[in-house]
């Protein structure tokens, strides 16, 4: 049994790649009710495939009308759909925004793409560091020779699919207070600009260089940047307000730098130097042991593997283990509704009959698809 705050929730998804399925795992751990439609010749169905948990999986053929009409129906009874193919490829289909919206007025269908549906690039393919390069994100991080590429958390997971969640709920409640449905466009590049507007908003105050390694949080300061320790591994300052400046400082020891100059870039390449050669006296672990837990805003930096045993992520069960498979625990939580993991990636084509029956196909019309080979 489902259990969340979108209990009840039925939403339709139409199986692809990075930001959708993470989309749907948000949605899911939440407790939305997704039924996936998955390509009938796919081979997936793995355990270790954590963002695609949670669905269940129906394989259609969709070059068939008997599946496309299938498809229909399903969007009939669905409070929500997502895709995430090229601008066109629905309606070619003809599961577009007019033909779902026609069969069901109150539908939220979401779009996500990296472009957009609309603009000179909407047909070009693309990934996460391409649509980043264009919003100013990519452009604003890494050392001052070149940009970094921060995984594909910028565009991918967080202009993409936090935004299309975001909207497709939105599109939810509007929904529900009207009865009228709507297409929620969600393009990585969009959302990837929507989260550069703090620093949009400090260039044109004056208060943001337009080059890397420069700002206060770009890594220009030293008092929020990575440092190397001992033993290879690394720490990370986030020391910005002078409070916590100044409790950097006690810890460390340094009594002699003036405390009023923690924002002067003048004085800033004198306290790096001496910040790299004070954290090289150390192993990462001595580090933690003195200053974990203080206001000097500071942290080891964890990899993959040891970030799940840290004490903070235990105490919270931040991390889960499901049949064998480590991952992350449904987040954010809740009070009265936690959501949970509803089961792991299932075999495609696992919930043929079971899905197609609880949203309200007879047991004929099942048998009907598949003896045309739509299912």
């Amino acid at each position: 049994m489902a259990s969340g705050p979108l209990n009840g929730v039925k939403i339709l998804e139409f199986s692809g790649i990075g930001p959708g399925p993470f989309c749907g795992m948000l949605l899911s751990d939440l407790g939305a009710d997704i039924l996936r439609i998955d390509r009938k010749d796919g081979d997936r169905g793995e355990k270790t495939h954590v963002t695609r948990r949670g669905r269940k999986s129906v394989a259609l053929d969709l070059k068939q009308p008997a599946a496309r009409e299938a498809c229909l129906r399903l969007v009939g009874t669905a409070d929500a759909l997502f895709e995430g193919f090229r601008p066109g490829v629905m309606e070619r289909l003809g599961l577009g925004p007019e033909f779902a919206l026609a069969r069901n007025p109150k539908l939220v269908y979401g779009r996500m793409t990296g472009w957009g549906q609309t603009g000179p690039l909407a047909q070009a393919a693309g990934h996460d560091i391409n649509y980043i390069a264009i919003t100013g994100a990519l452009h604003a991080i890494g050392p001052k020779d070149r940009p970094v590429p921060p995984l594909n958390l910028v565009g991918d997971f967080g202009g993409g699919a936090l935004y299309l969640a975001l909207g497709l709920l939105a599109g939810l409640l509007h929904a529900r207070a009207t009865g009228e449905g709507q297409v929620v466009d969600a393009a990585m590049s969009d959302g990837a600009a929507s989260l550069m507007a703090a620093f949009y908003g400090h260039m044109a105050g004056g208060r943001w260089s337009d080059t890397r390694e420069s700002n206060g949080i770009d890594g220009g300061a030293p008092y929020y940047g990575v440092y190397r320790c001992k033993d290879g591994r690394f720490v990370a300052l986030g020391s910005i307000e002078k409070q916590f400046f100044a409790e950097l400082m006690n810890k460390l020891g340094i009594a002699d730098f003036p405390r009023d100059r923690q924002r002067d870039p003048a004085f800033w390449p004198d306290l790096k130097a001496r910040l790299e050669a004070m954290f090289l006296t150390r192993t990462q672990a001595e580090w933690m042991a003195l200053m974990e837990g203080s206001d000097a805003c500071f942290a080891g930096v964890l990899s993959l593997s040891d970030a799940p045993s840290h004490p903070h992520h235990v105490a919270r069960e931040t991390f889960v283990t499901v049949d064998g498979v480590l991952q992350p625990a449904p987040a954010p939580r809740f009070s009265a509704t936690p959501g949970q993991i509803q089961e792991l990636d299932p075999r495609i084509g696992a919930h043929n009959e079971t899905g197609l029956a609880d949203w309200g196909f007879s047991a004929a019309e099942i048998a009907a698809l598949q003896r045309v080979g739509a299912l």
